[in-house]
């Protein structure tokens, strides 16, 4: 079938290509930036009764499950599956997205291909069971080919509709709505599942795809045709045809047998990649030949004082990573993702420093990544508003990230330069794939750059062993889940059967409603008795479920026949919140009336803590600056949690300011004001935002003083109800991210006594007032440094006295001289004793072991002349496992510790051994 597609494309398409070659490879019929695209995409579907809808962040929200956003349907999947309902049924974005990790991987490819890359923005249009098949396949051919949207040459244009494959049917009706929009019937092919065929999953909505693909040229080369093979067409892996629109017709529910059974409603899921349509409309044969990429790209140029152009040029696939790799930088970034060891942080890592090494490459020799990320910004920053704002944070983070990379890289070459010394040393030729990925994993370095390196001095690296190290460490890498509370399907049926929960905790701590469902044991029940652990739902309810940070309430739901304590309140899927506790005497069942109370005192204390986070962060932005945005937190009874971007402690001085702002603002006693706004009206009023967090079409925005968030949680009626604000500890918790820790009330005054109790203890320790011990602690600190510096010179002069004796003890072995001693002293008196004795020996090893703070110190330095023979760092790595330790340094010097101080002797005479056989 593939063969038959491929002859018949070549005869189509050999004729359209003759004719149209002398305008340019592509021929576009208008000329329009990407920008232009993707607001002429947008436009087109709003005019067909589309509601325009913002890109959601590249952290997925609801989906644990999936590391990043990677396809426009990400935002809906709850919408195609009726778990979530909206008040629109069609729908168009512009989404951002990144594939660089699990199986939807790029990175490796980035830069030596035309089309790959980390971060790419999909079009999209969407039916939520409204239109179908008709209106998606002509309004596809209408906007790529009328001359009033992209005016692509028809003649170039082909469409694919799915063959049916074993009980699959075809997909007939697909193949008459082309040829009835007006493509020949020659030009639509039939391809298999592989190609054209759609599940969410082994089981539920699944169906057909159908797709356009643009003709770019026979001289395009084909691995295929390499390979003396025929290049397949539209089915073929090469850059000749170029998928540009791809339809998912959700037409199916499979179940569980394959059955395959009609959606009532079926839905229409449209991806377009802004990428490749630019490419094709600006007539380039390269995404990175388009304006998207191509200012970026100069900005590179400018800083590296090279020139982009000659395509496989090394120099030009650096740029080409560059250029994609600050784009995802910048976005993620943007979306609250910091470079971390694991997870989303951990490939965010991966992309920055794979990013900086091909700077390097280019001589890039002082920090560039955030400047790239700025002509990013310059590039994309009106279609991005929200990741324009955040232009500081990200700047500082991409500096940060590489000046301490730039740090490890360096590092790892001088281990790599000592591995290949030890090399030369033995006689060996293969560098150990253990140390290929250590410099891989720890030090940044790709595979090619090794090989390079190890290549130059005529040595091979052992690449099984490295990929064996690899596929361990990709299952590091692999996205398991976000640790967030996985949604159910019980849950998402229950909502979807019952709707939404009412909310009446604004106004009310108590009310009546009735059971429409219960959860015992984690089944589905229509009664539950005492002692069973229960989930009750209502229509209506004054209970908070956990969500934004703040806990769950609790308190009681009273049935006529049985009483349940709520030790927790519920949202496990939007909308719907869950009571959970235990029934603690009798009985309830479903119908039930019931009246929900609750615990009004903890309530009250959760709203302080909830109400001091938002007046925390603008006391923050006020001392800190605008790029301070929450990162995270948690308000709870008992104290409250802030999480924030910002990249170094704060100073005492910052702590006592943020402190006296929060108070201050306490002291005004603000009334707390609250409306519902649709979120564009609530954008416009300038509202604060949190980056990633799922929004409604609706809104709470809350203005307290002169703090406006958007906000669903309970809060004081007025500031001064939080009565006294006090920070209680400052730290970091990930690269970039602050935390903040702070009681409100009576907690807080219990924490200004605690700590002037202390005070007034340490003073009087020290036989001070309590403002003078600052002071005595310093005079304590400057004595105690007086007599370490005494002891230093003590121990200095006991080595030079000591170095005369031992010096004589050592064991001639040709001629060289072995020394191996066990000494009194800690590490710094066996690195002066062992120079010492060095320069006494003229040419020799000197091996000294001692035993301090109840740990083993073994210390080995060979004189220059030897290293060639014997190095420090191969005989201390065979000696430490005595001690139960490891060590390693360099050739002339290296040291270990280990646990085990018995082991000494028996370390100390395997030096010598190893020592004296290498030298005799």
């Amino acid at each position: 079938m593939r063969r038959a597609v491929a002859i018949r494309l070549r005869l189509c398409y050999s004729r359209a290509f003759r004719r149209s070659r002398a305008a340019g490879p592509n021929d576009p019929m208008k000329t329009l930036s990407a920008a232009q695209i993707r607001d002429a995409f947008l436009r087109f579907f709003e005019e067909r009764g589309h509601r325009r809808v913002a890109s959601s962040a590249l952290v997925p929200q609801n989906d644990p499950t999936l590391l990043f956003t990677n396809a426009g349907m990400v935002q809906f999947k709850d919408v195609f599956t009726g778990r979530e309902k909206r008040d629109y049924t069609r729908a168009t974005t512009s989404q951002k997205c990144v594939r660089a990790g699990g199986k939807h991987n790029d990175l490796e490819n980035v830069g030596f291909t035309a089309r790959h890359h980390t971060f790419f923005e999909m079009l999209g249009n969407f039916s939520f069971g409204d239109y179908f098949k008709r209106d998606a396949v002509a309004w596809g051919w209408e906007f790529c080919t009328s001359p009033q949207w992209l005016g692509l040459d028809r003649s170039r244009l082909a469409a694919t509709v799915f063959q049916g494959e074993g009980t699959l049917p075809w997909d007939e009706e697909a193949y008459e709505l082309w040829k009835a929009a007006g493509v020949p019937a020659d030009k639509i092919y039939k391809l298999g599942a592989k190609d054209n065929f759609w599940a969410m999953g082994d089981t539920g909505p699944c169906g057909p795809c159908s797709e356009l693909h643009y003709f770019q040229g026979p001289d395009i080369a084909c691995a295929e045709e390499k390979a003396g093979r025929t290049c397949q067409g539209v089915a073929c892996d090469c850059d000749r045809w170029l998928e540009i629109w791809n339809l998912v017709f959700m037409q199916f529910e499979r179940s569980a047998d394959g059955t395959l059974t009609p959606l009532p409603k079926p839905s229409i899921d449209t991806g377009a990649g802004l990428e490749r349509l630019a490419s094709v409309v600006q007539g380039k044969r390269s995404n990175y030949d388009t304006d998207l990429f191509q200012s970026i790209i100069g900005a590179i140029q400018a800083l590296a004082g090279k020139t982009y152009g000659a395509t496989d040029a090394p120099d030009d696939v650096s740029m080409r990573v560059i250029a994609d790799h600050a784009r995802a930088t910048t976005f993620l970034v943007g979306d609250g993702v910091l470079p971390s060891n694991e997870g989303r942080g951990y490939v965010l890592r991966r992309i920055m420093r794979r990013a900086i090494r091909h700077g390097k490459r280019l001589g890039l020799e002082r920090p560039f990544l955030a400047d790239v990320c700025g002509a990013v910004l310059a590039e994309m920053g009106a279609a991005y508003p929200e990741t324009a704002g955040n232009e500081p944070f990200i700047r500082k983070v991409a500096q940060q990230e590489e000046e301490g990379f730039r740090r490890t890289l360096d590092k790892g070459l001088l281990l790599l330069e000592e591995e290949m010394a030890r090399l030369a040393g033995a006689g060996e030729r293969v560098l150990p794939g253990a140390v290929a990925f250590l410099l891989y994993g720890t030090f940044g370095f790709p595979m090619d750059l090794t090989r390079v390196v190890v290549g130059e001095r005529g040595l091979t690296v052992d690449e099984a062993a490295f990929e064996a190290c690899l596929a361990e460490e990709r299952t590091r890498s692999e996205w398991k889940g976000s640790g967030e509370q996985a949604v159910t399907d019980l849950h998402k049926a229950i909502a979807a059967e019952l709707g939404e929960t009412r909310f009446l905790g604004y106004e009310a701590e108590r009310a009546h409603s009735e059971i429409i469902a219960l959860v015992v044991n984690g089944r589905r029940a229509n009664a539950a008795g005492a002692g069973d652990l229960v989930e009750v739902i209502t229509a209506v309810t004054p209970f908070y479920g956990e969500s934004g940070g703040q806990v769950g309430d609790t308190g009681t739901v009273q049935a006529p026949g049985g009483l349940v304590e709520v030790e927790d309140a519920r949202r496990p899927v939007p909308g719907l919140v869950t009571h959970l506790g235990k029934v603690a005497r009798g009985q309830l069942q479903v119908g039930d009336r019931v009246e929900l109370t609750v615990d009004a005192a903890r309530r009250g204390l959760i709203r302080a803590n909830h109400s001091a986070t938002h007046l925390l962060q603008l006391a923050l932005r006020e001392t800190l600056g605008q790029h301070v945005k929450q990162a995270g937190s948690v308000v709870a009874p008992d104290h409250l949690r802030f999480d924030f971007s910002h990249f170094q402690p704060l100073t005492l001085a910052e702590l006592q300011a943020v402190e006296a702002r929060v108070n201050q603002l306490v002291r005004l006693n603000a009334e707390a004001r609250t409306e519902e706004l649709a979120l564009e009206d609530a954008r416009k009023t300038g509202a604060m935002m949190i980056f990633g967090e799922k929004y409604g079409e609706t809104v709470r925005v809350l203005t307290l003083g002169p703090s406006k968030e958007l906000c669903g949680g309970t809060h004081v009626r007025r500031t001064g109800d939080i009565a006294f604000f006090k920070i209680a500890s400052e730290e970091s918790i990930a690269a970039g991210v602050r935390r903040i820790v702070a009681y409100t009330g009576d907690r807080a005054v219990g924490l200004a006594q605690r700590t002037e109790e202390e005070l007034r203890r340490a003073a009087a320790l020290l036989k001070s007032g309590a403002f003078d011990v600052a002071a005595k602690i310093e005079a304590a600190q400057r004595h105690a440094k007086e007599l370490q510096r005494a002891l230093e010179e003590a121990s200095g002069k006991l080595a030079a006295a000591q170095s005369g004796d031992l010096a004589g003890q050592a064991q001639a072995v040709g001629a060289a001289k072995v020394l191996a001693v066990q000494v009194p002293g800690d590490a710094r008196v066996l690195r002066e004793l062992a120079d010492k004795l060095r320069d006494k020996l003229g040419s020799g090893v000197v091996a000294l072991g001692a035993e301090a703070d109840g740990k083993a110190v073994l210390l080995v330095a060979v004189t220059r002349d030897l290293t060639g023979r014997v190095k420090a760092g191969d005989l201390v790595r065979e000696a430490a496992g005595l001690v139960g330790g490891k060590g390693g340094g360099k050739p002339d010097l290296a040291q270990a510790g280990g646990p085990d101080p018995s082991g000494l002797g028996a370390a100390l005479e395997k030096v010598r051994a190893l020592a004296t056989a290498a030298l005799g």
